[in-house]
């Protein structure tokens, strides 16, 4: 067994240990039970396809998958922080509609 082959192994077998993980992380965005961890199951499913196209940029040698890989993390991390702010003032709103009928 050369030393390409046993990378080669070790790099499948993190691509499917990740592709796992990320199946998990697809189940708990769509169950939730709260916003909040699904906003973390979204961020974490934006790293972990970084991390996967990171790993395959390696394995099939191709350089320009690490390029897409970090503009894949900027989109991911805009996206992340535009949905907390929209949670956040979907959340003001309630509050300040439930603080309102009390007083009523």
């Amino acid at each position: 067994m050369s030393i390409d082959t046993a990378y080669r192994a070790i790099y499948m077998f993190v691509i499917g240990i990740l592709a796992l993980a990320l199946f998990a992380c697809l189940i708990r965005a769509i169950k939730g039970p709260r916003i909040a961890d699904r906003i973390v199951a979204v961020n974490m499913m934006g790293t972990m396809v970084m991390v996967i196209m990171t790993a395959l940029a390696l394995l099939l040698k191709e350089n320009y998958l690490v390029d897409i890989s970090l503009i894949y993390a900027m989109i991911s991390f805009i996206a992340v922080v535009v949905i907390t702010k929209v949670y956040i003032g979907i959340y003001e709103e309630r509050k300040a509609a439930g603080k309102k009928r009390t007083e009523d």
